[in-house]
């Protein structure tokens, strides 16, 4: 119930801040993409940051044990309180209204809304659908990496953090041990 609560709020809050950055008639095509663009990655390093930091955390209390929840069964339905990520959203559009026209600052953080709910999505598939897909399996295969090693793979939609901050995992290569020569002649 949470988690569809969750999907729906975040969705909701995404379309909200993006109608309402639109509404005004400011926005310029040119500076609206590049807003856009940049909500992508500011929500790329909120996921990344979130996951890590956050539900990884030592000191994180509920985020960590919620989170530990969802490595023990990944098929559960364990989920941030469906309020919460609404109400960050909200207060993310208030931070970027301090710095950037209020038009720009709804767009921005409704596009890191946005981000949240292809996170939130993306998020359930990899753990419930079986896609045939040898690129899509990759992806799965990249998360499921992070059930194993939970210090590693921290992006759930773009490993680009994980590459930056090296968290990536990289399976380790063995050493070629190479052997002792032998007094063996090679066969003829």
């Amino acid at each position: 119930m949470n988690l569809r609560a969750g999907l729906t709020a975040d969705g909701l809050t995404a379309v909200l801040l993006i109608v309402a950055a639109v509404a005004d008639g400011g926005l310029r095509w040119p500076w609206a993409l590049v807003t856009a663009l940049a909500g992508l990655f500011v929500f790329s390093f909120i996921e990344y940051a979130a996951h890590r930091w956050l539900f990884h955390g030592r000191h994180t209390g509920l985020f960590a044990r919620g989170h530990g929840h969802h490595h023990l069964n990944p098929l559960g339905h364990d989920a941030l309180p469906f309020f919460l990520p609404p109400l960050f959203m909200l207060a993310l559009a208030g931070l970027f209204a301090l710095v950037l026209a209020t038009d720009y600052a709804l767009l921005l953080a409704g596009v890191v809304a946005a981000g949240n709910v292809a996170y939130g999505i993306s998020h359930v598939l990899i753990h419930v659908h079986r896609f045939k897909s040898v690129r899509m399996q990759r992806w799965v295969a990249f998360h499921e990496v992070h059930h194993r090693h939970a210090n590693k793979n921290f992006g759930v939609t773009s490993s680009l953090w994980d590459v930056i901050l090296g968290t990536r995992y990289r399976p380790r290569v063995p050493r070629e041990t190479h052997a002792a020569p032998t007094d063996v002649a090679p066969p003829p």
